[in-house]
Formats: structure tokens, C-alpha cells, sequence
């Protein structure tokens, strides 16, 4: 016959490991997105380098398309392309649908709020973006103002227009659940002869 105090040493010893576990798994997910911004900087070079759509390691179904910094901040990250439903576990997915960085019309950046953009609650008007890429020029981008909008009406329109950026990710910060609101950080291109 098993003893009251084992079982309530065992189901102690239960609840410590599932909470030691659980605790694992939350600090994990902040572990992954950083050691993979560090091999996505390595599958970046590799794109200034002229590779074509180098991927970060032998799996992935996605490859670095620019690389996004807010210098005022102190912000940046390596931008990929949205070429698999898994690639904002990783890093920011420029959409397919959106326009290239510094072409005309609308380039749609997201990423999660707790991780890749988590620094986007502090981006203010007037500050600047730069988005690189691998075949050309920097692009400069002025904020004009940041908008909570509905995930399913944000009233983006990607197609036409000067270049401008739109920079997504889940609203409220720090919310532990998801939810149908967007927070959206709107620039605008500047001449990099004006700054």
C-alpha cells in the first residue's frame, strides 16, 4: 500500500516537472529567434554576396530578402521571404503580395509582437528606417504615424503609389493571447540625398 505522503511527494515532483518544463518552452521560444537571426546574418552575407536565395540551414523553406533597422533604436533584423507559413517563427516575412522594399507601391513587413518587433511600440514619428537589400541600393523610409486596425480590414493596399512601408504586428504588446488587432507603423521613402 502506497502512503499518503509518497503520493503527494510524487504529485509535488509532478507539478515541479511540468512546470520546469513549461518554463523551458517559454524561454526556448526567445533562445530560437536569436540564434536564428545569427545564422540568418551568415545566409545574409551570402546574399550581399550574390548567392541567390541562400537559405539559413539545409531545411528551411525560406531566405533572407533584406535586412530592416530602425538606427535611433538600435533595431534591426534580417527580413525574410514569406515563402513558408513557418517563417515569422524566425525572423520578420516581407508578404508575398507586397511590393519589394524601395519599389513603388506597398511593402508589408510583419512579425510578432514578442520577439522580432517587440521594439515597435517605441518607434516614433519622424524616425528612420533603412531597408536593405542584396541587389541594390538602401531604402529610406521617414515614420509618419503607426494606426490599430483590424487583422482582417486593415485597409493596406499594396499596388501602386510612391514606395512606402508598412510594418505589422499583433496588438496589444505583451498579450499573452492572440487577438484580431493590428499595429501598423507607416513610412514613407525619402531621397537619401535629403537626410
Amino acid at each position: 500500500m502506497v502512503s499518503r505522503t509518497s503520493l503527494l511527494r510524487g504529485g509535488a515532483i509532478a507539478c515541479l516537472a511540468a512546470g520546469a518544463l513549461v518554463l523551458a518552452q517559454g524561454l526556448w521560444i526567445p533562445v530560437k529567434a536569436d540564434i536564428a537571426q545569427l545564422l540568418l546574418a551568415q545566409a545574409w552575407t551570402r546574399a550581399i554576396d550574390g548567392e541567390s536565395a541562400p537559405t539559413p540551414w539545409p531545411w528551411a523553406d525560406t531566405w533572407p530578402v533584406a535586412r530592416l533597422s530602425v538606427p535611433q533604436l538600435g533595431e534591426h533584423a534580417i527580413v525574410l521571404a514569406e515563402a513558408g507559413g513557418e517563417a515569422l517563427a524566425f525572423g520578420p516575412s516581407l508578404l508575398n503580395a507586397s511590393a519589394a522594399p524601395g519599389e513603388n507601391g506597398v511593402s508589408v513587413i510583419a512579425a510578432h509582437r514578442d520577439t522580432h518587433f517587440a521594439f515597435l511600440q517605441h518607434v516614433q514619428a519622424g524616425q528612420t528606417i533603412v531597408v536593405e537589400r542584396p541587389d541594390g541600393p538602401p531604402a529610406l523610409y521617414r515614420v509618419t504615424g503607426s494606426e490599430i486596425v483590424e487583422a482582417d480590414r486593415s485597409g493596406i493596399q499594396v499596388e501602386g503609389g510612391p514606395p512606402r512601408l508598412a510594418l505589422v504586428t499583433c496588438w496589444p504588446f505583451g498579450s499573452i493571447t492572440p487577438g484580431p488587432l493590428r499595429y501598423v507603423v507607416w513610412a514613407e521613402a525619402v531621397d537619401m540625398n535629403t537626410i
